[in-house]
Parts: structure tokens; sequence; C-alpha cells
């Protein structure tokens, strides 16, 4: 389950399931430097104009690619980097500061166990009891946040098709009009082993690689963060996509204990429980929940009926009652299926999926997202998206031999990181050698053809016995807590990496009275994963975070 899992929700990346070589004797490896030649445990800013030496990654690692089986990475405090800057958005002037470094987070006896990167942008001349801050993230889990900074939320945005589709290259930046910094400060964090994100050792990275690990550290990050900025006082957001909104929903049920309460919460392409993604032998229900967003995306490459696609929005609500009623009725029956209402049932998929009977039939009635993505448009040799099922594109290694490949995160993946590396050491300043990791899994190993690397990096789903991860209680938990707490959900119509119907299901099941039900609200795009890649998804996120932010903000 834990595999799957993780394939089920990586935000903009292609996973590698590569087992790390195990080497006889590797060579020792030095510690990899992140940090300026005059480190120092003082967090004091350091502007732009001081000298900042690189200190180039040092880790050796055995000559067949595979990562060495003992690493430490440099922990020593380095102060941040800090710059100046302006961009107009809606005609006006913002003047604001940007400020890169890393913080760490410490055991009970105040040694490092790792050292979370983050990207700050603040307004300047702000009352800070009043202006919002938010912090974001992407998920994975195991994925750099480099998606939310340089395609919606920073000021900068990588330069896309006005559909969102990959520009050619080279690419480049252009001032974002969909960044929310005309309302709120902006803190973008990478997750350990992501970014520049580091744990002082593989050991200690273990401990921040499971589900409860990730949080309390995000968690120590907030509160070190409004502590040394002094932003106690300041509304505070959060805002996480895919995993992240997993981990929003852990960091607002523990920090409620703690003295620390959010003002709103937003969950883009939300996952809290992964009953409702984990396809298994023993769980239909996720088959159930993901059936609509087939029908959106056969819509889309127009493989629906002339009645259907006449309405989609009607197809939507049609499919969605066919889902919970018929569809679900036939699940639970299992074997006991009579031919004939089984019969039906094929004939009601082929209509809302667009796919052959013989293939629905095969499968048994049970439709997989790698099965789906590569039959609706098998008359084509074109797969199509998961993260978003608009996205089209031959099957890298030929139409019958490519296990699994997701058209939408190839077309993402070259643009965001060169220009997110070159706006690092260029506009802002961070001088380093160490590669900036898109993916933890890229931390070491030679990677299969077409996939990420084989390192290190392992997460932990925790005991099969304990049931799904979810953490949709801890959310309920933080609500009940704080009856003032909102929550937006944001979803995308052709994201089968997290479903909208999944979605809506687990903000349906988490027992709220009716009073704090009314502080959950939806927002829904014409688009997959990343709502955001196209410029009137980008548009409107804007505008529902404004929104969010004014109505929970003026209490």
């Amino acid at each position: 389950m834990k595999q799957s899992l993780i394939g089920a929700i990586l935000c903009c990346a292609a996973l590698g399931t590569s087992l790390l070589a195990q080497q006889k004797n590797p060579p020792k490896p030095q510690a990899e430097k992140t940090s300026p030649s005059d480190t120092t445990a003082n967090p004091t800013p350091k502007t732009s104009d001081e000298p900042r030496t690189p200190r180039e990654d040092q880790s050796q690692k055995p000559q067949d690619g595979s990562a060495p089986k003992v690493v430490k990475w440099d922990m020593n405090e380095a102060p941040p980097v800090v710059t100046h800057h302006e961009i107009t958005l809606n005609g006006k002037p913002l003047h604001y500061t940007a400020t890169v470094g890393r913080l760490p987070i410490k055991d009970l006896t105040g040694n490092i166990d790792a050292e979370l990167f983050y990207v700050a942008y603040t307004l300047d001349g702000q009352d800070l009891t009043r202006r919002p801050v938010t912090f974001a993230f992407n998920g994975g889990p195991g994925s750099a946040s480099i998606w939310l900074h340089m395609g919606a939320l920073g000021p900068k945005r990588v330069a896309l098709e006005q559909d969102g589709m990959m520009p050619p290259s080279p690419y480049h930046l252009i001032d974002n009009p969909g960044t929310p910094l005309d309302k709120t400060d902006i803190v973008m964090v990478d997750a350990i082993g992501t970014g520049f994100s580091r744990p002082a050792d593989l050991e200690k990275g273990k401990k921040f690689w499971n589900v409860k690990g990730d949080i309390e550290a995000f968690g120590e990050f907030i509160r070190l963060y409004i502590t040394r900025n002094e932003r106690w006082a300041s509304p505070l957001y959060l805002f996480g996509e895919s995993y992240g909104t997993t981990r929003s929903a852990g960091i607002s049920g523990y920090l409620i204990d703690r003295g620390i309460a959010f003002n709103g919460i937003v969950l883009l392409s939300e996952v809290l429980n992964f009953e409702t993604l984990e396809t298994s032998k023993t769980n239909d229900l996720a088959y159930e929940l993901t059936l609509p967003t087939y029908t959106m995306i056969a819509g889309y490459h127009k493989k629906l009926s002339p009645e259907l696609m006449s309405d989609l929005q009607k197809a939507k609500a049609e499919v969605e009652n066919f889902a919970s009623t018929e569809y679900a009725q036939a699940l639970e029956a299992g074997d006991s299926l009579t031919p004939e209402r089984r019969a039906h049932i094929v004939d009601q998929l082929a209509k809302y999926t667009g796919l052959k009977k013989d293939f629905i039939d095969q499968a048994n009635l049970r439709i997989d997202v790698p099965g789906f993505t590569h039959n609706l448009l098998i008359d084509q040799k074109l797969r199509v998206g998961r993260l978003d099922g608009r996205y089209t594109g031959p099957d890298p290694r030929g139409l019958l031999d490519t296990p699994f490949y997701d058209p939408a995160s190839s077309a993402t993946d070259p643009p965001f990181t060169a220009t997110f590396n070159n706006y690092l050491r260029t506009e802002l300043g961070y001088k380093t050698d160490i590669p900036y990791y898109v993916s933890a899994r890229d931390m070491g190993g030679a990677p299969e053809p077409g996939q990420r690397g084989g390192g290190p990096f392992q997460w932990d789903w925790g005991s099969a016995g304990e049931g799904f991860p979810d953490t949709g209680m801890a959310l309920r938990a933080a609500m009940v807590k704080d009856r003032y707490l909102k929550v937006l959900v944001m979803e995308g119509d052709y994201d089968l990496a997290t479903p909208f119907y999944a979605a809506d299901y687990t903000m349906n099941h988490l027992d709220l009275l009716p009073e704090y039900r009314n502080n959950i609200s939806y927002a829904k795009y014409a688009a997959g994963h990343m709502v955001y890649l196209p410029m009137d998804g980008l548009a409107k996120m804007k505008k529902d975070f404004a929104s969010f932010i004014d109505q929970t903000t003026s209490r």
C-alpha cells in the first residue's frame, strides 16, 4: 500500500520505485555545505550586498550512481539572504522584501536534526499585527514547493502558454499577476529532503519522513518563524497543495494545542483520507469517487455521447449520482452481481468514461487511473495526464512498453526547474552549488530512464493495522476548538491525482455540526491538479484566495 499511495499523490513529479543499490565499501562522504563561509548561529538577516561564498556539494557517491551508506549534511546556521524588489500589480507598484534561508529543527537538547529551506516575501511598510502571513507548501510526500512558488503564489511566475501548456525553451519568468502578495505575506517552505532542506543525516531523515514527523517539523518551523520574525500577532494562514493538504490538516490540529491558531486554511487538490484514493482488492470506494473525473476528462477529449457533451456540468452531477448509487451497489455486490445487472453497469461505465466495453469488463468494472489514462485515447496512441487529464502525449518507450507515464508532469518539470534555479541565484542572491532537489527521490541513486532517482528517501506510512492514513480528524479537532477557523477547498475537474469527488466525500465525513460545516467553502476549476497553470485558472484562484482572506480577517 505504501508505494501505491505515494504514486497516487506525488505532486508534479513522476515517481521511480527502484531500490537503493547497496555498496560494500562506499567512500566516506564529506558534509554537504549550504552556508556561506562566514557561518554563524546568529540569525540576523544578511543583505544582498554582503559577500556570500558558495560551498559546493561535497557528498561523495559510489561510481555506479547510488547513494553512500553514511551521509551527513552541514547543520550550521547561517544568516538568511535578504533582497529588495518591486513589481506592478493591478497598476500599482508593490515594494517587497525577499528573505531566503534555512531554519533549524532541534531536538530537546538543542542539537539540530534538520534545516528547512524557505523563501519569504513580505510587503514593505506594513503593520505586522494586521498583515496576514501565509505558510505554503506542496506535498508529494517528497515534493519541493517550487510548483506553488513559481506557478501561483510568488511575485514571479514561469511563463507558460495561455492554457498552461509547456512553452518552447529557453524558459523565462514574468511578473505574476496572480500573486496574493497584495493581500498576504508569503512563506514558501520545502519539506526535509527537498529543495535545499536537509536532515543532519539519513537516520535523522527517517525521523521526519513519515506523517507524524513531517507535521511536527513543519509545526516547529512555523513556531520558530513567527517567533524570530515577531509575527505572533499576525493573522495566520496555511496553503497546502496535494499531500500539502494532508500536512495542513495535521498542522492545524497539532498547533492548536500549542497556542497557534489559524484564520484560514486553503486545501488545494485535497487528500486527507487516503481511503478515498487508494484502489485495492478490499477498497472499492476509490473507484466510485474517481469516476466523475473520468467523465470530465472524457468530455474534454470529446469521447462522450452528444447528449452528455451538450452540458458537461449536468453530466457531472449525473455521474456523481450514478457513482454513489448504482455503481457503488454493483461493486458491493461483487461476484453475486447478476449477468444482466453487470451488463447494464458495463454499458453505463462506457457511457460515462468513453472506454470500450470489453476493457471495462476485463477490469471487472473497476477502472484504475493507469488503466484509464492508457486506454482513453489508445486509438490515437496517446496517453492522457494524471495530474491534468487535458494533457496528452505518446508513451516514451512505446504504447505497450511504458508501465506508467504522466504527460502533465513531463510538461511542467523542465520549465519550473530551470527558471527557479536561475531565479534563486540571480534575483534572490542565494549562492550555492548544492543541488535543489525538486523531488526527495533525486537525493541519490541512478534513475531509470524517464523516472526519478532511487535514492535513500523512503516514506513511512505507518502500520497497516492503523488503516489508511487520515488527517481529517486533526482538521476536525482544529475546527471545533476554534469556531472561527475557515477552510477553503480548491478542486480541479481534470485532476486524477486527487479527484474532486473524493475531496467532497472527505469534507462531508468530518462529523461536524451545521455551524462548523458552514466554515467550509469550495472553489472549483476547469483545470487539473495545478489549477493555476492556465491563466484563467490563476486569475480565479487569486480572486478566490483574496476573497477568503477578506472574509477571515474582517471579524
